[in-house]
């Protein structure tokens, strides 16, 4: 059905017949208003055309304006996709679940159900055992004290307590003056903030965080006569009361609007500073240790830049949005590889600029095959069919057939018409090929010679600026065709959810705030990309893995994590559109904005990056677009498919491991 119409309700609406039931549920509560299409239908192939696109009309309820604003650039061609809210939500509307991860350890709910689940028992193998014998070893040194009896009591019985506290609420008597022995408090002290860190890291050991927050700030703050520990289960409040140590859903808990995970890897950031920038001579880490802690830091750093993107043009119209996305919606990428060209080129190192052609090359297949099948995969695990607008993804098909020729046409053409030069080529008894003896030579590592100024600088170079003007012009004409002249192949329309109470709008991140935080997460991601460039020489001197592996791989899908992370949740949500969307939107801008802005940077200042590419990157690049047009043919998907697209990006990797390393490294 159609915003409440069945379907033949909804063609003969959409064509103009009168129908008896005219309520329209969609109506009084719309943000942005339905795509009008009676109007458009004064035909029969209007008509016809119209309906065929209403099949696939999506309607999407939104809490707030700015919510139902940052929806509808979800489905705007060039725009960030973004899962996460960027306002605060009202408590009472969350969902049972969501409430449980944000309630405090201090209400005594009716349990039915049994205490000895895994997450409880890896809590007294993690926590309870250490954190127990701290408090007995407490306890007695109260009772060596004799002043300090009552407090030995309270510890021993505490001991007991976080061995397995789950169901035994802990009660408070009557008031009193906070006492406590200089002698006991610190020791355990220092217990609970161990167990606070190592629970508060592990993410889905969050409530074993929030019981150990609470006894050091509540529980050990209290004379001990105002504690007891008891199995009475008729009150409704207590001062601390477990019954679970883990949950699996506390990967959607959020800190400011910001994912834990995201929050946790932040202190990478400034680990990756300290040690690349003081530790010089690698005396405390080494040169591996400090390149991965600074590929790590730029996921939380892609992350906030996603958050501060979607912020900024979800409370901004749609030009300052489609300003930010184009500004920042690449600054991941690109100051890794400016970062990596500028190195190269200091250090006459012909290897970097291989490797970032390699990032760029594996960035194309990871969006294009991997990002859409492990979505595909997951979430046709929970439904068995996922459909999507297959115009819609026709236009992303069209724009990377448009985006791979542009891209690898100079590579093409310095093929038809370059110089084949093979390098170290021996006959069969061992002669190298200057000497005149006969024979079958093998030639190793042969390339096509640019060196001669007239090919390359009268031929080439044109070329390749004449894509790189073209590439962001078909970029611009795709977003006019996308999100102005037929923005009505998405058909989204987005309602307003009625929710209890009034609650104004509560944005996590201001306009300005959001701004401070692109800049600076765009410098620390400056930062650490410098670090990683400068520490990446002894990962490409493996002498087992080609240097077109790592560029493939570590390099082009570590700044993408954020992103495959929201096309999963897309896709569990059975919006596989976005999903997909996700992936062919970075590829597309790879090609029309991120490639243009390094050859235009070349040109400038001369790195000697070559927009020419190796055998193994043009037909992995081709292959993979022809392979995914083929899949988004029919509108329809499930995890066979995704299965498909990712056992051909997994051969693809394959190829690159066991490839030889590119000339110059």
């Amino acid at each position: 059905p159609l915003l409440g119409y069945s379907n033949e309700q909804a063609h003969d609406r959409l064509c103009g017949a009168q129908h008896a039931d005219s309520s329209t549920p969609t109506s009084q509560h719309s943000l942005y208003p339905a795509t009008k299409c009676t109007a458009a239908c004064r035909s029969h192939h209007a008509c016809e055309d119209s309906w065929e696109e209403i099949q696939n009309m999506k309607t999407i309820r939104a809490e707030n304006e700015v919510e139902a604003n940052k929806l509808v650039n979800n489905y705007r061609f060039g725009f960030r996709k973004w899962k996460s809210h960027v306002t605060e939500r009202p408590f009472e509307g969350r969902s049972d679940v969501v409430k449980e991860l944000y309630s405090e350890l201090n209400v005594i709910k009716p349990h039915s159900g049994h205490f000895i689940t895994c997450g409880n028992v890896a809590y007294v193998l993690l926590f309870g055992w250490w954190v127990s014998l701290a408090y007995f070893l407490v306890g007695t040194l109260m009772f060596i004290t004799v002043a300090g009896v009552p407090y030995g009591k309270l510890c021993w019985k505490l001991c007991c307590y976080f061995l397995w506290p789950f169901g035994n609420p802990i009660h408070e008597r009557r008031f009193a003056t906070y006492v406590w022995l200089l002698l006991g408090y610190p020791p355990l002290v220092v217990v609970h903030s161990l167990a606070c860190f190592i629970s508060w890291i592990l993410v889905f050991t969050i409530p074993v965080f929030k019981m150990n927050a609470r006894t050091l700030g509540v529980i050990l703050l209290l004379p001990p006569e105002d504690v007891s520990i008891s199995h009475q289960d008729y009150e409704t409040k207590a001062l601390l009361c477990c019954y679970h140590a883990a949950n699996w859903y506390y990967y959607k808990y959020t800190i400011d609007g910001i994912n834990v995970f995201a929050a946790n890897l932040l202190p990478l950031v400034i680990v990756a500073l300290v040690t690349g920038y003081i530790d010089r001579e690698n005396k405390y880490a080494s040169s591996n240790v400090k390149f991965t802690i600074a590929i790590g830091s730029i996921i939380p750093l892609s992350y906030y830049i996603g958050m501060g993107i979607a912020s900024i043009s979800a409370q901004s119209n749609f030009a300052v949005g489609a300003v930010v996305n184009a500004t920042f919606g690449s600054i991941t990428e690109l100051t890794f590889y400016i970062t990596a060209l500028l190195r190269g080129h200091q250090q006459a190192n012909t290897c970097l600029e291989e490797v970032v052609k390699a990032a760029l090359t594996g960035t194309l297949l990871g969006c294009i095959l991997f990002i859409p099948g492990i979505c595909m995969i997951i979430g046709g695990l929970r439904h068995s069919e996922q459909r999507f607008n297959s115009r819609s993804a026709g236009v992303s098909c069209a724009l990377l057939f448009i985006s791979i020729g542009g891209v690898f046409a100079p590579t093409l053409f310095s093929k038809a018409y370059g110089n084949l030069v093979c390098d170290s080529c021996t006959n069969s008894t061992g002669a190298n090929s200057t000497s005149n003896s006969s024979g079958l030579f093998v030639c190793h590592n042969c390339h096509y010679d640019l060196s001669n100024g007239t090919l390359f600088h009268n031929h080439v170079q044109p070329l390749v600026y004449t894509v790189c003007s073209l590439l962001p012009i078909a970029y611009i004409i795709g977003l006019l065709f996308t999100l102005k002249t037929h923005s009505h192949i998405y058909n989204i329309h987005v309602g307003e959810v009625q929710v209890s109470g009034h609650h104004g709008t509560v944005v996590h991140w201001s306009r300005w705030r959001s701004l401070v935080i692109l800049i600076l997460a765009t410098v620390l991601m400056s930062a650490c990309a410098d670090l990683a460039t400068e520490h990446i020489q002894p990962i490409l001197s493996q002498p087992n893995i080609s240097q077109y592996f790592i560029g493939v791989t570590v390099l082009a899908m570590v700044p993408e994590i954020p992103e495959i992370v929201n096309g999963i949740q897309f896709a569990l949500q059975n919006n596989i559109s976005l999903s997909l969307e996700v992936g062919s939107c970075i590829a597309v801008q790879v090609c029309m904005l991120q490639i243009p802005i390094l050859v235009l940077f070349n040109a400038f200042y001369d790195v000697g990056f070559v927009l020419i590419f190796s055998d193994q990157h043009l037909w992995a690049s081709i292959f993979s677009v022809i392979l995914v047009n083929y899949i988004f043919m029919d509108g329809k998907c499930d995890y066979f498919q995704g299965t498909a697209l990712v056992v051909v990006y997994l051969i693809l990797l394959a190829q690159y491991y066991f490839a030889p390393s590119p000339a110059g490294c």
